[in-house]
């Protein structure tokens, strides 16, 4: 049984190396949001031990980096390399190591797969979000598959000392799929930002979200990237089969798709302007971080149905806001939601219709969703994932 986080002893003058490449592009999609604040965490609660943020950037890196400033045994290595340059000589010659450009370290810690040569000397932890580019290739780009061949994370994962999985499936697929020991594996949970939470309905900042971004009365959300795998497609074919009921209370929910463009979206809008529902289904783009709060409390429900998630933050996110949750029974969703939603499969756009059909018509399950989710939500702490993590570094 592992140690209470809480009461963990720490090392003293232990050196850890961190890999912050991750949050160049200045965003917050999944691995930006599980970096961010499990290193803003982890710097809070251990004062005794020494970090070294590893980052290189032949442009200026659009992350702030004065919120890692204010730690006294936080330091940070900015590098001016191309980074072409940089990938080719640790993909083809593992060379410069990445210990040895930072000064020397115990401990190199990558929050998320990347190109990297360290020395064998050198512990490695690295967290693995999830093998979709392994289960799903086709849902990817063919930039960003050589990208995955090149990086080649079944060999990094082989090189690690210890795996970080973000859940329980996501530590299943590592056992199944590239023989790693589940010994070698560590489930670390990922946390949830305080800042979701539900909001009384006289915030007069719910007014300006909703003016800002043009949001409907009454209307359906999906909150993450627009890509092939958030099953986006199936949602709009299931909102058409929803109207096609033609039930006059249904007909007063908009279709809200909000979040930047990922790779190969171009479909997703074809099936938008194919549905004769078009008029009704909004997308706004990329939602400001501060503001996503406010557009899930806006929301009447909220509805997720990936194929797979490493660990899923929108989900979490909804039911943390007391919005009703409709999302995927599959890989780590029912982990992340647990009875705090509805699940369905997501390969049938029926199950998922009726699904959407049952909430909006049934204010007692709005209701006891809505609670589950609030109660749910509580075992995800952003703290005790950092304590987790100090536990894992001390076993090495």
């Amino acid at each position: 049984m592992r140690e209470d986080a809480d009461q963990i002893k720490f090392c003293n003058g232990v050196k850890i190396g961190v890999d912050i490449r991750c949050l160049l592009g200045g965003k917050r999609t999944g691995v930006e949001e599980y970096t961010l604040n499990l290193l803003k965490n982890l710097f809070e609660v251990d004062k005794k031990n020494n970090y070294v943020l590893f980052l290189n950037s032949f442009t200026a890196p659009k992350i702030n980096l004065e919120q890692f400033k204010k730690y006294s045994n936080v330091e940070i290595k900015i590098f001016r390399f191309p980074n072409k340059l940089l990938n080719f000589l640790f993909w083809y010659l593992r060379w410069p190591k990445i210990d040895k450009m930072i000064g020397g370290v115990d401990v190199f810690f990558m929050p998320n797969i990347n190109f990297g040569a360290f020395s064998q000397d050198t512990k490695l932890i690295l967290t693995i979000h999830d093998l979709s580019f392994e289960y799903y290739p086709e849902t990817f780009s063919l930039k960003r598959r050589l990208w995955h061949s090149f990086i080649n994370p079944h060999r990094l994962c082989q090189r690690s000392d210890k795996i970080i999985a973000v859940s329980d499936s996501t530590k299943s697929d590592l056992v199944a799929s590239y023989g790693i020991s589940p010994q070698k594996i560590e489930v670390v949970s990922s946390g949830i930002s305080e800042r979701f939470e539900e909001i009384t309905k006289n915030d007069s900042k719910l007014i300006e979200v909703k003016e800002e971004y043009k949001l409907p009365y009454k209307f359906i959300l999906y909150l993450g990237t627009i890509e092939p795998r958030k099953n986006i497609t199936g949602l709009i074919r299931a909102y058409n089969q929803l109207r096609k009921i033609k039930n006059s209370e249904l007909d007063k929910y908009k279709l809200v798709i909000a979040g930047a463009r990922g790779w190969k979206y171009e479909k997703i809008f074809q099936e938008i302007t194919t549905s004769p529902y078009q008029d009704d289904i909004m997308m706004t783009g990329f939602i400001c971080d501060n503001d996503k709060s406010y557009v899930y409390n806006l929301a009447s429900l909220f509805v997720y149905p990936s194929f797979f998630e490493g660990f899923g933050f929108p989900p979490l996110e909804a039911i943390k806001c007391g919005v009703p949750t409709i999302t995927s029974n599959t890989s780590s969703l029912p982990e992340v939601v647990g009875n705090g939603g509805l699940m369905i499969d997501p390969d049938k756009p029926d199950e998922l219709y009726k699904a959407m059909q049952g909430v909006l018509l049934n204010k007692d399950l709005q209701g006891k969703l809505k609670e589950k989710g609030l109660n749910y939500s509580k075992k995800f702490n952003w703290r005790k994932s950092a304590g987790e993590f100090l536990i894992t570094l001390k076993g090495l």
